[in-house]
């Protein structure tokens, strides 16, 4: 059997995310979230769902920290709570909403693992929103304070942060079709929240330099995926090009680049409207960041639809095995955007901060989950991983998700993702097949085929 082995000192860790995992919704002063009144909205959520309790680790993280330590981890990547912290977004800041984070920072510390802190993962305070959300540009100078905080709070003791979570995901689905929180469907107002996004991202890195001691590092994190043609038509490949434009340089280029690409600032010009733009935003947007955050789970397969706007294009399902999300399982993209981005940005150290699959995982009658076509996903995408790493990309870590089964947004509870699995009846976790795995995985540094 083949093996692959990683560089020494490599990161191998789990990621989640705080609507998705923590409960405690209204407890110890936390504010309300767009994700609380999304959830709690009816028809927007499969099975009338919510966070409320999710998989209750606001009460369970020392047990988690302690799986987390049993399982081998390197480091843990989760996200702050905005409203915990700050529940109207702003002014006041809440001590239990920060002591929490301390806490869970330190447990991580002593059990030798590192976390790994993402400022913002959808869940912006109502109160916010209620003065315009993202599309309302003093929503990034909000952002900035709250990061400022958080850096003198736990700047001691996280080395690694993220600005912000798939600002695509943020803008495109929260403004742009409505399906995640707030709810919104207006392109434009979609255009505005990711130009205000990455203002805030940009003028967090600026604050973090001045604040944090030399040694941390910090990035963003964005949804990534190499777009192909269905077809050679000329048709097909301009929607292609189209779409990656929407989907990846439109996020890609202003951060590595400071500058928006000019092809799809034509076409929102001529079809959607830009976003205001002041004249030292996109320096702002561009300030240099330690490295680059990638959540990779599949490609897109793009057919030309009507007209010539990007989102016209669809998205075809190629013959294929698929996710339980419907997702298209192609391990070969992995490698291709790592080599793009290597090419076309300045080769960025990168930290791949999110990969892995929903698949329909069961407790068999001996207590365990046999999730196989997880462990295959995993190996399968590692090994291109590790190709791309001979082949001179720069990769710092690598983070599954998720830790464990959790709140799949409008998906609410039908989609496990996890090395763990969640009994929401009894909060009880389970381990994986996956998870063992994993752990040998982390403990030989490396994967077999």
């Amino acid at each position: 059997m083949a093996e692959y082995l990683f560089p020494e000192g490599f990161l191998w860790g789990a990621a989640t995310a705080a609507y998705q995992i923590e409960g405690g919704f209204d407890e110890d002063g936390k504010g309300e979230s767009i994700w609380d009144r999304f959830s709690h909205t009816p028809g927007k959520i499969l099975n009338g769902d919510t966070g409320d309790v999710a998989c209750d680790h606001y009460h369970r993280y020392l047990e988690d920290v302690k799986i987390m330590r049993d399982l081998k981890l390197k480091a843990y990547r989760f996200s702050v709570s905005w409203p915990r912290v700050f529940p109207e977004g702003r002014g006041k800041p809440n001590p239990k909403g920060l002591d929490f984070y301390r806490r869970l920072s330190d447990a991580l510390i002593a059990a030798g693992i590192k976390p790994v802190v993402t400022l913002y993962h959808w869940d912006l305070p109502q109160a916010l929103q209620d003065k315009g959300g993202w599309p309302n540009r003093d929503t990034a100078d909000y952002f900035a304070d709250y990061a400022a905080y958080m850096f003198d709070k736990l700047g001691d003791c996280v080395e690694l942060w993220i600005t912000h979570n798939e600002p695509w995901v943020v803008s495109m689905l929260g403004y742009g079709s409505g399906i995640h929180a707030p709810g919104i469907k207006d392109m434009s107002a979609a255009l505005k929240a990711a130009h205000n996004l990455l203002l805030s991202h940009g003028k967090a890195v600026r604050i973090f330099r001045e604040i944090v001691s030399r040694g941390s590092k910090i990035g963003i994190t964005l949804n990534l995926s190499p777009v192909h043609p269905a077809s050679e038509s000329e048709s097909d490949i301009e929607a292609a090009r189209r779409f990656d434009g929407h989907l990846n340089r439109w996020f890609l280029d202003p951060v590595l680049k400071g500058k928006y690409p000019g092809d799809l600032w034509e076409l929102y010009e001529r079809t959607i409207g830009l976003p205001h733009v002041e004249d030292d935003d996109l320096d702002v947007i561009g300030t240099p960041i330690d490295f680059l955050g990638v959540n990779y789970y599949t490609r897109a397969v793009i057919r030309a639809g009507e007209a010539d706007e990007p989102l016209r294009a669809t998205r075809v399902a190629p013959s294929s095995n698929f996710t339980e999300m419907g997702w298209e399982i192609y391990p070969e993209g992995i490698y291709e955007l790592l080599i793009r981005i290597h090419r076309d940005y300045n080769e960025p150290l990168v930290y791949i901060t999110e990969n892995g699959a929903a698949f329909k995982d069961v407790v068999d009658e001996e207590g365990g989950v046999k999730d196989d076509e997880r462990i295959k996903y995993l190996q399968d995408h590692l090994i291109r991983l590790h190709r791309a790493i001979q082949d001179g990309v720069k990769v710092g870590g690598y983070f599954v998700w998720s830790l464990m089964d959790n709140f799949e947004w409008a998906y609410g509870y039908t989609k496990r993702f996890g090395l763990l699995y969640i009994d929401y009846t009894t909060q009880r976790r389970i381990w994986k097949k996956s998870a063992l795995w994993y752990r040998d995985v982390i403990e030989r540094n490396g994967v077999g085929n």
